[in-house]
């Protein structure tokens, strides 16, 4: 008979290998079979451990989702430069969880909208929780604030083909992340106008109130 600790060892084997093998070829392409034989386990001890192929998929959604937004948490606390190199390091790592997210997340199914609902939820409470550090200017939407940020990391991922063309190299390797990061950040921190009148003309259109110390002029 199995332990417990091997049960957990298998169930996570069989899902990380259900994560790389739907991000090769896709839910529809991929049989239990195939993914027993990837994991080195019977297809029976898929069915025991996750019931079936869509619940196996609930559970890859659910790890890879984490990944993308739980692991971050490290830099509220302490963004520091040695976090941060050792993230932009270890995108080895992180190459099944990109490539599920990206074909997963266009595939046009009811699991694709959860996947990636659970995406925003996790940048969600990211922006709470850095927020409530006092490390965020203040919004006058937060919910939209965090969808856009959600699409802003996941174009790279989606639209990885195009933003290759563009760049001349991917933007999920290490040089296209190097190249990239630092002006992400300067977006980031500092925003694009360097001026208020392009957003005081924009609250004016839409009848929003001044940004707070902006003086009225009429």
């Amino acid at each position: 008979m199995r332990s417990v600790s091997d049960d957990l060892t298998a169930r996570a084997r069989i899902r990380d290998a259900a994560i790389a093998r739907f991000g090769r070829d896709g839910f529809d392409g991929v049989s239990l079979r195939t993914i027993a034989s990837d994991a080195g386990v019977s297809a029976a001890l898929i069915v025991h451990h996750f019931g079936d192929k869509a619940a196996l998929r609930t559970a890859c959604d659910e790890h890879v989702a984490a990944i993308f937004t739980d692991e971050k948490q490290e830099f509220i606390d302490a963004p520091t430069a040695d976090r941060i190199r050792t993230a932009m390091a270890d995108l080895a790592r992180y190459g099944p969880f990109i490539d599920y997210l990206g074909r997963m997340l266009v595939d046009g199914s009811p699991a694709s909208d959860e996947l990636f609902d659970a995406i925003l939820r996790g940048t969600r409470a990211l922006l709470d929780e850095q927020r409530a550090a006092g490390l965020l200017e203040p919004m006058s939407d937060p919910s939209t604030t965090a969808l856009l940020i959600a699409l802003m990391g996941l174009a790279p991922v989606v639209m990885r083909a195009q933003i290759t063309r563009t760049l001349g190299e991917d933007p999920l390797s290490p040089e296209g992340l190097q190249r990239a990061t630092l002006p992400m950040m300067e977006l980031m921190t500092h925003g694009l106008y360097a001026t208020e009148a392009f957003l005081e003309g924009t609250r004016a259109a839409m009848g929003a109130a001044p940004s707070p110390g902006t003086e009225e002029t009429g």
